[in-house]
Order: C-alpha cells, then sequence, then structure tokens
C-alpha cells in the first residue's frame, strides 16, 4: 500500500535541482573517463580515491561531516540526532562500465543532503550518505565488500587477502585508500540505522518500455554462481577418430544444451547465462583436452534456486560422459525481499510528485541486498536507455536522475522527520 507523506518530505523533494545533479554527474565522470565515453574506475584505485576526494570537498563546503570506516565505506552525515537514515550507493565502476551505475545513486543522496539545506529543513534524524567500497568486483572479485562487511554478513577479515587483477591485495588497497583522507573522521565497521535507501538505474529495459520514471523496488534474486570444468583427452584433429574421442568442448557443449533444458520456464523468471569459457589447449587442430565454464543462475524465490541447483552437478555428469567434470559452487546469495514499509513510502513519494510508478523486482543484486540483513532497506529505480548498463553507452536523461532523486529525497526527509 502507498504510503501519504508530509507536504515537508515533498517539498524537499521539490527542492532538488536537475542542473545541479546533473553537473556533478558529469564533473565525476571526468575522473576515469575512457575516450569511449565511459568510465574506469575501479575500486580503491587511484581514481577511485580522486573520486572520494572530490566528494569529501562537496561535502565540506556545506559543513557536512565526513567519516570512513576500516572498509573505506565513506560517509557524509546531515545533522540530527540517534540512529541515521542512510542514502547512497557505490562510485566503483566496471574497467569498462557507464557514467550511471553505482555514482547516480551517491550523487543522488548528495543532492538530497543539499535539497534538504536549500528547503530549510531541520530533521530529527541524521541523513547519512554512504558509498559502499567495491559494490562491483571488478578489480577485486569478491563483490559487495563494504556493505557485506558492514552488515555483518562476512567479516572484513575473510576479504583482505583477495588479490586483485592487479596483483594488489585487497589490504594494500584499503590501507591506501584510508591514508589517502588522513584527516577526516574514523569510525568503527557496522553501527546501527534507522532504514537505507539506494537509488539505481534499472540496468533493464522495463521502465523505459513502460514510458514510466519511477520503479519500488519489491525484492532483489537469489543467485547461484558455478565454476564448470570438463577434463577430456587432446589429440590430433585430423588423425584421432571420432568413435572413442574424449573431447571435452563437445562434453561441455552438452552440458549446456542439458541445462537450459532444464531452466526452461514458461513464466521468463529464471535467468540463465554461461558467461565465460576458457579451452586448452585452444589450439585450431588439436581436440580440446580441458574447458571450463561459467554458470549465473538467478531466481527470485529460494525454493526454485534450491530445486533447480540441486540438479545441475548430475546434469553436467550425465552430459559429459566419457569426460569427466566438476562443478564448484563459487558463489551464493538468497533472495532480498524489501518491507512493504519502505515500497510504499517510495511508491507514495513519487505519486506525491507526480512521477510515474511501478513495482519492480530486481535483477542485479545491489549492496541494499546485504545491508538489508542488518537494517529496514529499499531501491529506487530509474530508466536507463535500452537497458544499458556495465558498458561505455549507459545512459539515464537528466530528467530522470532528477526524478528518482526527488523521490530519494522526500523519502529520506519522510524518514529523518519521523524521528
Amino acid at each position: 500500500m502507498s504510503s501519504t507523506l508530509c507536504e515537508n518530505a515533498i517539498a524537499v523533494g521539490r527542492a532538488v535541482q536537475e542542473d545541479r545533479l546533473w553537473s556533478n554527474l558529469m564533473e565525476m565522470a571526468k575522473i576515469g573517463a575512457r575516450d569511449d565515453g565511459g568510465v574506469n574506475r575501479q575500486a580503491l584505485s587511484l581514481e577511485d580515491r580522486e573520486a572520494r576526494a572530490l566528494l569529501i570537498s562537496w561535502a565540506r563546503e556545506r559543513g557536512y561531516a565526513v567519516a570512513v570506516d576500516p572498509a573505506a565505506n565513506l560517509f557524509i552525515r546531515r545533522g540530527g540526532d540517534g540512529d541515521p537514515v542512510l542514502i547512497g550507493s557505490h562510485m566503483d565502476s566496471q574497467p569498462a562500465g557507464g557514467r550511471f551505475d553505482g555514482i547516480y545513486g551517491v550523487l543522488a543522496a548528495f543532492e538530497t543532503l543539499v535539497a534538504m539545506d536549500d528547503a530549510n529543513i531541520s530533521t530529527q534524524r541524521p541523513v547519512e550518505l554512504v558509498a559502499w567500497t567495491n559494490e562491483e568486483g571488478g578489480r577485486f572479485a569478491a563483490g559487495c565488500t563494504g556493505s557485506i562487511s558492514w552488515a555483518g554478513v562476512k567479516s572484513l577479515d575473510s576479504f583482505l587477502d583477495v588479490v586483485g587483477a592487479d596483483g594488489v591485495t585487497m589490504r594494500d588497497a584499503l590501507e591506501e585508500t584510508i591514508d589517502a583522507t588522513p584527516d577526516i573522521d574514523r569510525r568503527t565497521l557496522g553501527g546501527a540505522a534507522h532504514a537505507y535507501v539506494e537509488p539505481h538505474i534499472e540496468q533493464g529495459p522495463v521502465l523505459e518500455a513502460r514510458g514510466l520514471q519511477i520503479a519500488a523496488v519489491t525484492s532483489i534474486q537469489g543467485l547461484r554462481w558455478y565454476r564448470v570444468e570438463v577434463t577430456g583427452e587432446a589429440g590430433h584433429a585430423g588423425t584421432s577418430p571420432m568413435e572413442g574421442r574424449k573431447d571435452a568442448i563437445q562434453g561441455a557443449l552438452r552440458a549446456i544444451v542439458a541445462l537450459n533444458e532444464l531452466m526452461l520456464d514458461p513464466t521468463d523468471t529464471v535467468r540463465f547465462t554461461v558467461g565465460r569459457m576458457e579451452i586448452e589447449p585452444n589450439s585450431p587442430n588439436t581436440i580440446p583436452s580441458k574447458v571450463s565454464f561459467t554458470i549465473d543462475f538467478r531466481h527470485p524465490d529460494e525454493a526454485v534456486l534450491e530445486e533447480r541447483a540441486g540438479q545441475i552437478a548430475k546434469i553436467v555428469a550425465a552430459a559429459t560422459t566419457p569426460c569427466s567434470a566438476t562443478v564448484t559452487q563459487t558463489s551464493a546469495s538468497k533472495p532480498g525481499v524489501f518491507p512493504e514499509h519502505l515500497v510504499g513510502l517510495i511508491e507514495g513519494a513519487a505519486q506525491g510528485l507526480d512521477l510515474g510508478v511501478m513495482r519492480l523486482p530486481s535483477g542485479a543484486f545491489h549492496d541494499a541486498l546485504f545491508v538489508s540483513q542488518a537494517c529496514p532497506s529499499g531501491m529506487i529505480f530509474i530508466p536507463c536507455v535500452k537497458g544499458i548498463s556495465h558498458h561505455p553507452s549507459e545512459y539515464s536523461s537528466p530528467e530522470d536522475c532528477a526524478a528518482g532523486a526527488r523521490v530519494l529525497a522526500a523519502c529520506a526527509a519522510q524518514l529523518a522527520l519521523e524521528g
């Protein structure tokens, strides 16, 4: 059920300035800019540190309090007492990423703080921007490390020895990033929050197709990731008889076909992807002796995840004979359902601001999935052109960016004014 927001909360939403938000987005996009229009601003990199420094400078100009925790999560606080209303997202990008994924949510949160100033609103609770560390997992393969460790889902220590694509450990990169801001407050990891709201581009085509500017996100799909290794026997492509071959790539292809049959879904809710394949020896005239490939399987229903995931290893083993195969689970997360009062609040804020809104589950995982295990959480989606994300051509219009920020500002104000 949609919530009705107070006049002051709606006034804060209307105080959001489209030009100011867009200017900040474009200024931030210069850091790590690629020649193709995208950005490369990977977690805990020099570019990430430069982006943090810029945001901190803007915060100080406004007189906001700034702090960082041992996971390098960055916090910018405006006023109030007690448990904060957290708003934000992440600043890191994919190596060939776009200008909006993650950073839009951080800058929409900053615009929310400024809009509260412009509306001359004092809140009972503090409103706190948070920029979570390493959501993307592009440089350090374990994504969402900042939000996971803040929420206590896993310890920060469990990530410190992860080695990045450039050979640097997360331990060293964290130290470099935190040391780059010696003059801001340090805080302990974790803590209480009244609520968390994360704005983000949809990364899908639904809002654009329906001509709507806002989605109140209802849930985030659960996922299972696997690495499959098929081992066969190398041989000469011209002299080895077809009968008796142990061709690893043919076994892998049979396994993928069989897995596609397992994942058939007339409702089109299942998401099944083979995203990476490696072949050895990868020679045009040699029978492949080893093939590895990845599986990304997602669904919003935990029972469906468990039931179909439980069949993967058996199906792979049967399909790859006479080769042998191993299936290793590399990651798993349960579906997350956002509380109705926050979904309704986002929906009500959009309606109060005369913006078209719908309810929508998220196919991608976000920091909010893990933060929701520590405090009530919700998400706001805005459209992105053709649903393209994780790519330099990723784009959301100034109008849509401002619409999402207005909804965020109204929601944050309502939550902070309630006390």
